[in-house]
């Protein structure tokens, strides 16, 4: 069997899980819920919620004797199984099931003075550990709250711009779900939500070194750059149980040879719409780097990293994405919630010219299709993966962002393949 066709096998056996799974739903005579709100690793919200449930810690309930703060102690362990098919041959190696990653939390609810939200994660596969996010917490007011730390990057949809395990491009380049250095206040009222924020600097790194993080940062590669002094302004209006929204940032990159200062720029348009049980998340940004390399002269990729893997990323591009989810309700023993989705996104290089002698880099395509099944404190994602150009779904890891498998003379395949892996994650939160 040819290898195109044993691809098709494997989309095709996802697809039907997915189908199966989606009849199963309709014959069971399922309820949908008011709205969705099932982000599991994405979960400091479900850690905390199902903790403050919980007789998590002796202190807590000593605490709350007391009339002190509540302490809550959490976490998570994850596991990976993954059938793909990349540029290569499918082989007895395509699949695999591993260990993906364990992490723990910890939560001082404070009322009444300063609170704390912290969460460490450690990678097996990827022979990596680090801090996720970790911030000192005061409410002024009723309305007013300040972090301080590494907190969470207020640009574009929050909490986040995606349904599945694999975020979206955004992600890739350090626009969703971003964790840095610094501080940042929050309005929020009945009608709206702004935050501003300062940081100084990206969140601490673990092994193996700058790009051992969860977010991903510029770091030194080609270049001595690193970030510095990034502003962020975000405003998002309700509209019943919506939100329509604009982000904006502006930092600097500093270049540790020369010394110098290079400025960086990111603009976004969003909205997070409720419509009963279904959610759409549309979002448009554009964002540029005024980057130099150590002998100033201008860059058109920079180099980035997390999870202990750098990659190449062009310094001009547009990412437009969109997301849509249905959430079922269901009773099947532990089951509870079943949510069907599909997030796509597209991000266009405006730079490349002088690399590849003609246009422009090639554009990368990410899109994936599932489910997420939630049973308890047990969350399972069943994703198909597809991309183009996406450095996490190649033989080549980390080549696609900058200028694609067929623009880069270095790239081991000469054209960028469609490609596409078959995931199921699942994680028990506690």
């Amino acid at each position: 069997m040819d290898k195109s066709a044993k691809r098709f096998e494997v989309l095709l056996l996802a697809i039907a899980s997915v189908g199966l799974l989606a009849l199963g739903t309709n014959n069971a005579h399922a309820e949908t819920s008011p709205g969705l709100n099932s982000q599991p690793d994405k979960l400091t919200d479900f850690f905390y919620n199902s903790s403050l449930n919980a007789s998590s810690s002796s202190s807590s309930a000593a605490a709350e004797e007391d009339g002190g703060p509540d302490i809550h102690v959490g976490g998570a362990v994850r596991y990976n199984a993954i059938l793909q098919s990349y540029e290569s041959d499918i082989t007895g190696a395509s699949g695999d099931f591993t260990w993906d990653m364990w992490r723990v939390n910890f939560v001082v609810d404070n009322p009444d003075g300063i609170g704390l939200n912290f969460e460490y994660r450690f990678y097996p596969t990827f022979d990596t550990h680090f801090i996720k996010q970790g911030w000192l917490e005061y409410d002024f007011t009723d309305e007013w709250q300040g972090q301080l730390g590494v907190t969470q990057v207020p640009f574009g949809n929050l909490q986040y711009n995606s349904n599945n395990w694999w975020f979206q491009l955004p992600y890739y380049i350090g626009l969703e779900d971003d964790h840095n250095m610094g501080v940042k206040f929050t309005n929020t009222t009945e009608d709206y939500q702004l935050d501003f924020a300062y940081f100084y600097t990206s969140e601490p790194f673990g092994p193996p070194g700058a790009s051992g993080t969860y977010s991903y940062n510029v770091i030194p590669g080609e270049a001595n750059l690193m970030e510095r002094n990034q502003f962020n302004v975000r405003g998002a209006y309700n509209v019943g149980n919506s939100e329509i929204g604009a982000s904006l940032e502006l930092g600097q990159l500093y270049n540790g040879t020369r010394d110098e200062f290079d400025g960086k720029f990111a603009g976004a348009v969003h909205a997070d719409l409720n419509l009963g049980a279904i959610n759409i998340k549309p979002q448009f940004l554009y964002y540029s780097w005024d980057a130099h390399d150590d002998a100033g002269d201008p860059l058109e990729t920079v180099t980035m990293g997390a999870y202990g893997i750098p990659y190449e990323v062009a310094t001009e591009a547009y990412v437009g994405s969109l997301g849509i989810a249905r959430n079922v309700a269901v009773d099947w023993g532990p089951i509870s919630d079943i949510t069907f989705y599909n997030d796509f996104s597209y991000m266009g290089k405006l730079v490349g010219e002088e690399f590849t002698g003609d246009d422009n880099f090639e554009a990368t395509i990410h899109n994936i299709t599932g489910f997420l099944v939630t049973a308890g404190p047990v969350f399972t994602y069943f994703d198909i993966a597809q991309g183009v150009n996406q450095p996490w779904l190649t033989d080549e890891f980390g080549v696609g962002l900058g200028p694609g498998h067929a623009d880069d003379p270095d790239s081991m395949f000469d054209d960028s393949e469609y490609n596409l892996r078959f995931n199921i994650n699942v994680g028990y939160y506690f």
